[in-house]
């Protein structure tokens, strides 16, 4: 679903970080796209990919 609309806490690069004690988006923002990020207007984010854990599990029955 890569460049979908979606809440980053649905996506797979939306990762916690025991160093920070906090969330974090692990792709390499530029400027523009952290300062979406930080200030939650990051929608149509073309790193979105959802956290579907069971896809697998489909593909395998």
């Amino acid at each position: 679903m890569k460049g979908s609309k979606g809440s980053c806490e649905c996506c797979m690069n939306y990762l916690y970080d025991e160093d920070y004690e906090c969330y974090t988006c692990e792709m390499d923002l530029d400027e523009d796209e952290m300062g979406r990020f930080l200030t939650n207007r990051f929608d149509n984010c073309p790193y979105f990919q959802y956290n579907d854990e069971y896809r697998v599990v489909r593909k395998q029955m």
